[in-house]
């Protein structure tokens, strides 16, 4: 069992350095407290191997919220992914070992969106590239759709990683940190097979004096770049290519700095009033720093984790993430996840902390959010979805088309792949009278943008009693 490294009496003990940090945007008083909470769920340790986990990353299933995962990199392996109750779903050892990863949802990928997955290689034997998977939503299972060759970057060793869908573009990017404190960042896209590559549109070329930089996390709602040089703590920079160096500091890790360096992991609370929470891993202290995510990015609160329900407390965290929506039975109002670099194990594993928890240590609480979805995280508010059933059978055969669209759609229109077509946004159904395998696409339109999703090989028409079949899966 892991001790606390501190008195006891500091998990409840509020430190008056002010007496309330007034937040002028809502007029709320916060008290300046440190707290304790323990983790309900820690990540199994496999036996054999060094188990060096660094960070982590949450996918919500589009679906199910309880068959959500925790991805996390392992320098010494790979990706290794764990189901709510930290149980081990995967293990992606083959393309050497990894440092940080990203995620985002409904990234453009050979006719269809994918949940993209996003990794760096630190070490040999794919130094210094970007590795890309995609998660399949039925197998939940990681699969490679890195472009060969891949995208490497132009830092001698690739540190960090995270990724930004910008709202103003709709282009997917990534940002690249490093030791040397250069920060670079690259254009995600299809390559046309199926394959993620990626063109460098900007580079933080030491232009503000950085040095050693790792974590970082981009706001998908205000454009914002949030980067941790490690020793100096917290800048924020404009998310897009066109937004150059200028910069704001956040916090720092010197004199009436929150930080104590090593400043490692960020992430965002998102909430659906565009508020929400800036947390930031100072891991010198093994404790855990949140700040307004609204600029000014005022200070609110420290807490760290504990030990408690059987499971070990949290030290020299590295990455953390947190989602607000339900993940699993367990964590009904949201999830915080973090490293912990040394387990009671001798080993690193991920704690997992309900996230009212911490919002419940703050005075007065912080917000506790569940309705606003991750997976439509800088969106433009139209997204193109649609089912079919059945989509398999002899001819003629009559499909019934479901529109799962989601945002403020006026217009749409459907082709069915053999010539037949319909402008109804309702649910059309369909006759297909020869036999054959069938596209289908639907183009959506509203006043907040268009979207069109395409669905190959979509429909197949004829005996296919015993052929293969592909699994069809519906956005």
């Amino acid at each position: 069992m892991q001790t606390n490294h501190r008195d006891p009496i500091f998990a409840i003990r509020v430190i008056f350095l002010l007496a309330a940090l007034v937040l002028a945007p809502v007029g709320i008083f916060y008290a300046l407290a440190t707290f304790s909470v323990s983790a309900t769920v820690e990540t199994e340790v496999q036996a054999g191997g060094s188990e060096d986990h660094d960070d982590p990353a949450i996918w919500i299933h589009p679906s199910d919220p309880a068959l959500s995962l925790v991805i996390s990199t392992l320098k010494d392996a790979g990706l290794v992914s764990y189901d709510v109750n930290g149980k081990r779903v995967q293990l992606v050892d083959q393309y050497g070992t990894m440092n940080n990863v990203d995620l985002r949802y409904n990234f453009p990928l050979g006719g269809d969106r994918v949940d993209l997955v996003v990794a760096s290689h630190r070490f040999l034997p794919a130094k210094n590239t970007l590795a890309m998977f995609k998660v399949n939503p039925t197998t939940r299972q990681l699969e490679n759709v890195t472009a060969d060759p891949p995208i490497k970057p132009n830092i001698s060793e690739v540190y960090g990683t995270c990724m930004y869908l910008s709202p103003v573009s709709g282009k997917y990017y990534a940002f690249i940190t490093s030791k040397a404190g250069i920060v670079e960042q690259w254009e995600l896209f299809d390559n046309g097979a199926g394959k993620v590559d990626g063109a460098l549109r900007r580079t933080l070329d030491n232009v503000n004096g950085l040095t050693q930089t790792e974590g970082c996390v981009a706001d998908d709602v205000y454009a914002d770049l949030y980067i941790g040089e490690e020793n100096v703590g917290i800048w924020k920079y404009g998310a897009e290519p066109g937004d150059g160096a200028v910069r704001a500091a956040v916090d720092s890790t010197g004199a009436g700095g929150h930080l104590t360096a090593d400043v490692e992991g960020l992430t965002i609370y998102y909430t659906s009033n565009k508020a929400g929470y800036l947390l930031a891993s100072s891991q010198g202290a093994s404790e855990f720093v949140i700040y307004e995510r609204v600029s000014p990015n005022n200070y609110l609160a420290t807490f760290d984790i504990v030990p408690g329900n059987g499971i070990d407390g949290v030290s020299k965290t590295d990455g953390i993430d947190v989602t607000n929506v339900f993940f699993g039975p367990g964590f009904p109002q949201g999830v915080f996840v973090a490293h912990d670099g040394s387990d009671d194990v001798a080993k690193t594993n991920l704690k997992l902390v309900p996230w009212q928890d911490i919002a419940k240590g703050v005075t007065p609480p912080l917000t506790i959010d569940t309705t606003w979805d991750p997976r439509s995280v800088g969106d433009t508010g139209v997204a193109a979805k649609f089912s079919a059933k059945p989509h398999i059978g002899p001819a003629p055969l009559k499909v019934t088309f479901t529109n799962l669209s989601s945002g403020d759609i006026d217009s749409c229109l459907w082709n069915f792949g053999d010539g037949g077509s319909s402008s109804s946004c309702e649910n059309p159904s369909h006759t297909y009278t020869a036999d054959g395998i069938y596209d289908v696409s639907l183009a959506v339109s509203g006043p907040e943008g268009d979207d069109t999703l395409n669905r190959p090989k979509y429909v197949w028409v004829g005996d296919f009693e015993n052929a293969y079949l592909p699994i069809v899966v519906a956005r």
